[in-house]
């Protein structure tokens, strides 16, 4: 009988990565071109469309093809009146694709998937944006990202479920051919999967059976690196309001060119801030939607520093989530007992916090937050290490609990009576001093933990005395509920191993 998880994390390293689960050298999953996830949580990369869009290769443009005829469709659907519920649910809805462990669920890969609101804004914008699908006269194609232009609450995360959707069998097939060839036997099912290809005839969703990896009741997918990106789509909301007085100079109609600039220029205060003119642009683009093909066409025009760029911060993410995180798990699973703690969420969150501590400061293990000689940048990806820590624990630790006032990074739990907050801030943070005094406060009062524990995490002495003159003034210097974590270069012992 095959070790558990517990035993394997304690003995030999946590089973982490798919690599680590399905037995298979890292260097074939690279040579298939997929990314190595990890089975523990959700890393932050998400599929952009617009790479299938300007790929070189035909099946990716053949994929980007398949979702603009399902928009077709809708938008055809959408014009002959209203629909039924159930065919709402059917066409618009889809669950979180959890099983390809990206997004924004940072504990597990449970995520909220495709839910009413964003098929219900969908249906709404398909005669308005998307009137002119498959004859557009400005760009070069038709892109699911419009409707991230104007739709509040849908971002990159809503387009990237929507896509995996759209493109679930070129996944499965994908994975199952990568499985049958390298994944033993025994660590794969037959399994059926819904919603794989859709049914032009009967205007139903197919499902199919397929050969794939099995790993703690539920099917694993993997996804090519070359359609991935990390921080948005090429084509989203920020850009074209960071960008937006550059694009009316693109509108060759010099009416339509001096109506959208006259419209931006009287929505503005008199002293804007960016806030004002980013009201603006979004007021301007409603107003003039005409707007949005011309940003689009800029973006198309701009394809290849889109794959260029994307490349680069998937191998970031490689280096930082893969290569260096995996190392913090290596070096804590060689920590005697600590895989095996025990007590109440207090303190055990305290015990692992130390553990983490001790292996940065002491251990070399500063070094897996430097990536090319830079400190990480963002406390998502602080998060998402921290998370590596709770590995089988019989806690529940949930990621960006919302009790009511807002998220927290964590909360350890076991039932209702025993609850531990702990937030992860790098002493950077602009909110710093504003959330010591108030946030954490507040989470306790909505969630009804007894506890909170705040970790800041700093790399340089001008952050440790930023961080020390905030606990000072608020009159919390040496609380035990306020970890300092140094992860320095400068100051760690010569013979630290990493």
């Amino acid at each position: 009988m095959p070790p558990s998880h517990v035993e394997r994390g304690a003995e030999a390293g946590i089973d982490q990565y798919f690599s680590d689960v399905f037995r298979v050298k890292p260097q074939i999953i690279e040579q298939h071109g997929a990314f190595n996830i990890s089975l523990l949580s959700d890393l932050p990369l998400f599929i952009d469309p617009f790479l299938l869009f300007n790929s070189r290769k035909p099946k990716y443009r053949k994929l980007h093809d398949q979702i603009i005829a399902y928009l077709r469709f809708l938008r055809d659907k959408a014009t002959s009146g209203q629909l039924a519920p159930g065919l709402m649910g059917a066409w618009y809805r889809f669950p979180e694709a959890k099983q390809i462990w990206l997004g924004f669920s940072k504990a597990g890969n449970r995520g909220c998937g495709l839910g009413k609101d964003f098929g219900a804004a969908l249906h709404a914008n398909l005669n308005r944006i998307f009137s002119d699908f498959g004859s557009e006269t400005v760009t070069r194609s038709s892109h699911l990202e419009k409707l991230c232009l104007i739709e509040e609450g849908v971002g990159r995360d809503k387009i990237s479920d929507f896509t995996t959707n759209l493109v679930r069998e070129f996944l499965v097939e994908y994975t199952q051919s990568f499985a049958q060839l390298h994944i033993a036997p025994e660590l794969r099912k037959d399994v059926a999967v819904n919603k794989v290809r859709f049914n032009y005839s009967t205007e139903t969703w197919e499902g199919g059976r397929y050969d794939l990896p099995w790993y703690l009741g539920d099917y694993v997918l993997l996804t090519p690196k070359d359609i991935l990106t990390r921080d948005d789509t090429w084509i989203n909301k920020t850009d074209l309001v960071r960008e937006f007085e550059r694009i009316p100079e693109s509108i060759p109609n010099e009416q339509l060119r001096a109506q959208v600039n006259n419209y931006f220029l009287k929505a503005l205060p008199k002293q804007p801030t960016r806030k004002d003119e980013a009201r603006a642009a979004i007021s301007t683009v409603l107003q003039f939607p005409e707007v949005i093909e011309f940003y689009i066409r800029y973006k198309e025009e701009n394809g290849e520093r889109a794959t260029s760029v994307s490349a680069e911060k998937v191998a970031y993410s490689q280096r930082l989530y893969v290569e260096q995180f995996k190392r913090l798990g290596e070096m804590l699973a060689q920590t005697t007992g600590f895989y095996g703690l025990t007590g109440n969420t207090y303190e055990e969150s305290h015990q692992r916090i130390a553990f983490l501590k001790d292996v940065i400061e002491n251990k070399g293990g500063h070094r897996i937050f430097y990536v090319g000689g830079r400190p990480i940048e963002r406390e998502e990806d602080l998060h998402i290490l921290y998370r590596l820590t709770w590995f089988a624990t019989v806690s529940d630790v949930s990621r960006e609990a919302n009790d009511g006032r807002g998220p927290v990074d964590f909360k350890v739990s076991r039932g209702s009576r025993d609850k531990t907050l702990v937030e992860f801030k790098l002493a950077k943070n602009s909110q710093l001093k504003r959330n010591l005094e108030r946030q954490v406060p507040i989470y306790e009062r909505a969630s009804d933990a007894t506890k909170s524990i705040k970790v800041i995490l700093y790399f340089s002495p001008y952050e440790l005395q930023r961080v020390n003159d905030i606990l000072g003034q608020l009159k919390i210097v040496g609380h035990r509920d306020i970890v300092l974590i140094d992860a320095r270069r400068d100051n760690k012992p010569p013979g630290s191993k990493a």
